[in-house]
C-alpha cells in the first residue's frame, strides 16, 4: 500500500475548510488541515493526548505558533472555583479543543463555547479525532446582547 505523503489538504478540501463567511477562515482552515493530516496518518482509536502531541508537531511543521494546555481560572461571583485547561491557543487568536470520542454531542459544543467566554476569545475549533472521519466545528462566542426571543 502506498502512503500519500502530501502534507496539506487537497484543493477540494481547501474549498470546504476555508470559507469567507467565517472569521479568520484562513487560519482555522490551516488548523483543520493539520488535524486532517494527523487523522489521515493515525486514524481513530487513540487517547486524546496522542492526537494533541501529533497536532502540535503538525502545526509546528506548518509554521503555526501555539501554546498548549493553557490553564485558566474559573470564577463564580468573583470567587475562584477552579481551573480549566484548553488544549491549544493558536496564533493567539483561535482556541482549539480536542476530543477523541465516537461522536461529538451538544455538551462538547457547550464546553467549547464556555471556554471561549472564560478565555475571552471570539473564535474556536472543536475537533474530534475519535470517529472514523475527522469531525470539526467552528465555534464563535455568542453575543451577549442577543435576546432569546430572536433565536429561531
Amino acid at each position: 500500500m502506498e502512503e500519500n505523503k502530501n502534507q496539506s489538504p487537497s484543493e477540494n478540501q481547501k474549498k470546504i475548510i476555508v470559507q469567507d463567511k467565517y472569521p479568520l477562515s484562513e487560519l482555522t482552515g490551516k488548523i483543520i488541515g493539520c488535524a486532517m493530516e494527523v487523522h489521515k496518518i493515525l486514524g481513530n482509536g487513540f487517547q486524546e493526548v496522542i492526537y494533541q502531541r501529533a497536532l502540535a508537531i503538525e502545526m509546528s511543521r506548518q509554521g503555526l505558533s501555539y501554546s498548549r494546555e493553557h490553564e485558566m481560572e474559573i470564577f463564580y461571583k468573583e470567587e475562584n472555583i477552579g481551573t480549566r485547561r484548553v488544549d491549544f491557543f493558536v496564533e493567539g487568536k483561535i482556541m482549539v479543543e480536542l476530543k477523541a470520542i465516537i461522536q461529538l454531542e451538544n455538551v462538547h459544543l457547550a464546553q467549547a463555547i464556555n471556554y471561549l467566554e472564560a478565555y475571552n476569545m471570539k473564535i474556536g475549533l472543536l475537533i474530534n479525532f475519535g470517529s472514523q472521519s475527522l469531525q470539526f466545528k467552528r465555534v464563535m462566542k455568542p453575543e451577549k446582547n442577543h435576546s432569546p426571543s430572536n433565536n429561531q
